[in-house]
């Protein structure tokens, strides 16, 4: 167990779709924050998102030079992940296993925050310290009726921004007085991807598959489409530009030609009629989708939950409470809280507070036993 006084550096890397952000902890002190934006354009140089790697590795260390922060001198490097084999929540260590099954996304979903737990091992490894991701995109607690499709042998699953959700949740919880595990929550995370959950009693039971062409479009994904027009885009493309339709280049990218939602939302600001109509039905189908997780909860929803850096813009909060505060009170959390909610509980772990779990190899869950679907 860690001395509680001892100070420890800690290196938080979070890779979005359309950003890399980084925080530098000491203990629980914040020694310094920044995020980089990359548009669609530059990141699609690089043909698959694990050839980004080199690149958002330098972007780390430029970073840390900047604040004269040398990598050899930070103790325990965490990063944000996904796309293993599904995994229970909580503080978990980035072994070798873990790493490879995140390179070969053996759960099925290429989403950027991958990249964490690929910079964070690699950083690691480089300077002979220990490695940590928690709470990745691909935590699965989805009930068994959200699994089922109509095709015997696909199953949907969970891909969503569970690092934030959570963190968001178990704050308004305690707000509310309440325990997380007590509450009936909605919350949507509205960025550059947007994920929408039912939280029944701190678990995440249903869900948009925010990575896999699923919900709401988003300034970097393609969102729900007809499957038959699908194919027959298809046809004239490849299966390999509709895989990135749905992480990288749907979406604003596909409609706009950029990620930059600042730029998009200026023309909606002037009047752009394509502009307004794109934003308009993006938030439209961000209100439909938090309306389908009330009828998940039956209707008993204790607040419907806004996060992610797309609140900035208020016409987002006021188009989703127009078609939705009849069902539960609504509450903002602009940005996100992804970087406290990686450091401390890994902090709190290192103390012994906390366990630390070994990544199995196996996903959380593999089909319904005695039942041939």
């Amino acid at each position: 167990m860690a001395d509680p006084q001892k100070k420890q550096k800690l290196l938080v890397i979070n890779p979005g779709s359309t950003s890399t952000k980084i925080s530098l902890f000491e203990n629980e002190k914040v020694l310094f924050e920044e995020s980089i934006f990359h548009d669609a354009p530059e990141l699609l140089k690089y043909g698959h998102v694990n050839m980004q790697v080199p690149f958002r590795y330098q972007v780390i260390l430029d970073m840390l030079k900047k604040y004269g922060e040398d990598p050899a001198d930070i103790d325990v490097f965490i990063g944000r992940g996904g796309s293993a084999y599904s995994q229970p929540s909580g503080v978990t260590e980035i072994d070798q296993r873990l790493y490879e099954d995140t390179v070969n996304a053996v759960g099925g979903s290429e989403h950027p925050a991958k990249l964490g737990v690929m910079l964070a091992y690699e950083f690691a490894k480089e300077f002979g310290k220990n490695a940590y991701t928690l709470n990745p995109t691909n935590v699965d607690e989805y009930c068994d009726y959200a699994r089922v499709t109509g095709v015997k042998g696909i199953y949907r699953m969970s891909h969503s921004h569970v690092l934030n959700q959570k963190a968001v949740a178990q704050t308004h919880a305690q707000k509310l007085g309440k325990r997380y595990d007590d509450c009936n929550l909605i919350v949507a995370h509205i960025d550059g991807g947007i994920t929408v959950n039912a939280h029944d009693h701190g678990k995440m039971i249903d869900g948009n598959m925010g990575a896999d062409g699923e919900g709401p479009f988003t300034p970097t994904r393609i969102g729900s489409l007809p499957i038959p027009q699908l194919l027959d885009y298809v046809e004239t493309h490849s299966v390999h530009d509709a895989r990135l339709l749905c992480t990288r280049t749907g979406g604003f990218v596909n409609l706009f030609g950029t990620a930059n939602s600042d730029v998009i939302h200026e023309k909606v600001a002037e009047g752009d009629p394509k502009a307004v109509l794109v934003w308009n039905a993006m938030i439209y189908q961000v209100a439909k989708m938090i309306g389908e997780m009330a009828a998940v909860l039956c209707g008993k929803v204790d607040g419907i939950l806004l996060t992610g850096g797309l609140l900035r813009f208020n016409d987002v909060f006021e188009g989703i409470r127009k078609h939705c505060e009849w069902i539960a009170p609504i509450s903002v959390y602009p940005g996100e809280m992804e970087q406290e909610a990686l450091a401390y509980p890994v902090l709190r772990a290192l103390r012994g507070e906390e366990n630390i779990l070994k990544y199995s190899g196996k996903p959380v869950w593999d089909g319904f036993p005695g039942i041939d679907l």
